[in-house]
């Protein structure tokens, strides 16, 4: 079989449950990854016969996507946020929601530490200069501020990760009541070369004991009552306790970070969450003692997110 012949084959063979479009990335991401050829070396030997071992694997990865098993779990890893992160059956596979939500996470992180370092500046009689297109303030003696981070309910910690990757300096502490999920993201952890800490706890029976510049969090928020209207390929594959609230209330997370929030989180802190899109003005409601809290949507418009500055 040729590559040109696999690609059309696997076309065929998955036609019920991908696009032309969609088979036509996974092909070219799974020939990379079997094969080695990129795309430009997909399209230059397209008519090569490929290797009998290489063949069997490729047969074997249809035959475990057929199972609705999502092909990231199938190659063990995936790519979000320009890093490469290792997943299973015990984390849920990082959406491009998430993606949206750590981009306003890193640029309002941006500002807060801007703040942080004029303040130190000015209380050390320091030169400094503001500039404001790059959000950072520039000084003969720049210390950058220690900010704490906490992050609830990490999975694979793609999170902290890719916070900490962009904000060395801070210290970050992540929660999950679920060890193989903290065993995946100490994993990722050591293969990034990044220091969080990684707490093994019920985190809403578990009392905080720190205060921190920035809470941040995608926690289970599909309601009880949602759970027709998950397609069997998620629920079925991944980690239904990363999912769906453990009680009847779909809100019971967002409730407690309230509530945290008002002793846990630092005056002019910042909140960042990913949101269940039915219960936009539900969730802000929690959050309305905060200076600044605003609902805001994903690319798609759908109400997603929670920003706010306390």
């Amino acid at each position: 079989m040729t590559i040109s012949t696999f690609k059309k084959y696997f076309k065929e063979e998955l036609s019920d449950l991908y696009t032309e479009s969609e088979s036509a990335f996974l092909t070219s991401l799974l020939i990379q990854r079997i094969v080695g050829f990129n795309s430009f070396e997909q399209r230059r030997f397209s008519e090569q016969e490929l290797l009998t071992d290489d063949e069997q694997k490729l047969h074997e990865i249809i035959s475990a996507l057929k199972t609705g098993r999502p092909y990231q779990q199938i190659l063990g890893e995936t790519e979000f946020y320009g890093m490469t992160f290792l997943v299973d059956e015990h984390v849920l596979i990082p959406r491009p929601e998430t993606e949206e939500l750590l981009e306003i996470a890193i640029r309002e992180i941006k500002k807060y530490i801007s703040g942080a370092n004029y303040k130190t500046l000015r209380s050390k009689g320091l030169e400094f200069k503001w500039t404001e297109e790059a959000q950072h303030v520039s000084s003969t003696e720049k210390e950058p501020p220690k900010i704490k981070i906490l992050d609830i309910g990490t999975g694979s910690g793609v999170i902290p990760l890719v916070l900490k990757k962009h904000f060395p300096e801070t210290e970050i502490s992540s929660i999950d009541f679920s060890e193989k999920a903290l065993e995946t993201a100490k994993r990722n952890a050591e293969y990034h070369q990044l220091d969080v800490q990684l707490i093994h706890a019920d985190y809403l029976n578990t009392p905080l004991t720190e205060e921190y510049d920035v809470i941040i969090s995608n926690p289970p928020y599909i309601g009880i009552e949602e759970e027709i209207e998950i397609e069997d390929s998620v629920k079925g594959f991944e980690p239904t306790m990363a999912l769906f609230s453990p009680t009847s209330d779909a809100l019971i997370f967002y409730r407690k970070i309230a509530e945290d929030s008002r002793t846990h989180l630092k005056n002019n802190g910042l909140l960042f969450l990913e949101i269940n899109q039915k219960l936009g003005p539900e969730t802000l409601e929690l959050y309305q003692y905060f200076s600044n809290a605003q609902l805001l949507k994903d690319l798609s418009e759908n109400d997603r997110f929670i920003y706010g500055r306390k």
